[in-house]
């Protein structure tokens, strides 16, 4: 992938910004937010295009001239063309082009809900492709490092020995994180065909009973009147099941409570740019009764490598969020202390495949 090709694909507004302050490149995602055509931002003032309820130029300036990163949080971004949303900003200096900088703007989708729609398709998918990349140029050293501390062990005392057998253990920790990080990028597109979700379900649930929510007890509470779902039944399957680790592993070591409850709720539509919906009536909700979210990281759960746990990888969500993106389904979540609601939102079976 090019440079082109990935700025192209950043689902993420940003914005190139030259020396003398005048915008120099703008992504599609961007401009869609500003509701403004690439030839209207090109060589345009920033401060004329983006309306921000903040005065940030002169720590923009600050920024430029340290080189360093800037970032603001929780201030409403517009422009002449949109009404103003609550954003986070990240500004960064932009390597080996001196006073260049890149303003990218996160729009946030946290008000007591957060929601992944297929029509921004996630940022995780950007940085999880960003990340694959990465994680195939570190392996390859890595592999090199964990022989070169096998080879030195065979002539050290036991004492040093602990040292390289330290670099091996944390070596393949490392490779064990950025295989996670791979199979993103892996995951093939769904298979699509229609689904039972109550047998994804019990699939899912079984599965758990047995292995991490053995101390947990689960609740179904089923619409029996529930329609086939449109959708990949493995990749759905894996979804849930990363769902209901998360709530087996918040809980305490005691147990808690999962609840597993399907509906219908036609009035639900994806609203797509061109301002069409699509319909998403199937509502699966996993529930459970531990200590809800962390409230510094509750508005980035989705995103890759944020997590709530100690050690925690930070991928799983951002694998639900984009499976569910590829399905072009939906994904929220309401938590507070003593019960968290994930939420998915699925398509029937189109007319024609019936």
């Amino acid at each position: 992938m090019n440079w082109t090709q990935l700025w192209s694909s950043l689902p993420v507004p940003c914005l190139m910004v030259d020396e003398q302050d005048l915008i120099r490149e703008s992504n599609p995602a961007a401009e869609g937010f500003l509701n403004l055509s690439e030839r209207a931002l090109k060589g345009a003032p920033l401060w004329d295009k983006i309306a921000i309820d903040s005065p940030l130029e002169a720590a923009f300036d600050r920024a430029r001239a340290n080189s360093s990163t800037l970032y603001v949080n929780d201030v409403d971004v517009g422009s002449g063309e949109r009404a103003p949303i609550q954003c986070n900003l990240q500004i960064a200096p932009l390597q080996d082009q001196p006073g260049h900088m890149l303003f990218l703007i996160h729009p946030r989708e946290f008000a007591g809900r957060i929601s992944h729609s297929n029509s921004v398709k996630s940022a995780a998918k950007s940085a999880i492709g960003m990340a694959e990349m990465l994680a195939h140029e570190i392996k390859n050293p890595l592999a090199g490092i964990t022989g070169a501390a096998q080879l030195l062990s065979m002539n050290l005392s036991n004492e040093d020995q602990e040292l390289t057998d330290l670099i091996v253990a944390e070596s393949r920790r490392i490779v064990s994180l950025l295989e996670q990080v791979e199979q993103f990028g892996n995951l093939r597109p769904p298979s699509l065909a229609p689904v039972n979700l109550h047998d994804v379900l019990d699939r899912a649930r079984r599965s758990a009973m047995v292995g991490f929510g053995a101390h947990m007890t689960f609740v179904e509470d089923y619409d029996p009147s529930l329609p086939e779902a449109w959708g990949d039944s493995d990749q759905l399957l894996q979804v849930v099941l990363n769902l209901l680790k998360n709530a087996s592993e918040a809980a305490n070591k005691s147990g808690g409570t999962i609840r597993l409850r399907t509906f219908y709720q036609y009035s639900l539509r994806l609203r797509r740019r061109d301002g069409t919906g699509n319909p998403l009536p199937l509502q699966l909700e996993i529930i459970d009764d531990g200590p809800g979210l962390p409230q510094d990281i509750a508005g980035d759960i989705f995103d890759p490598f944020v997590s709530g746990r100690e050690n925690g990888t930070g991928l799983g969500l951002a694998l639900v969020s984009k499976i569910m993106a590829d399905h072009d389904g939906w994904v929220g979540v309401d938590s507070v202390p003593g019960k968290t609601v994930f939420r998915l939102s699925l398509p029937t079976v189109p007319k024609e495949k019936e």
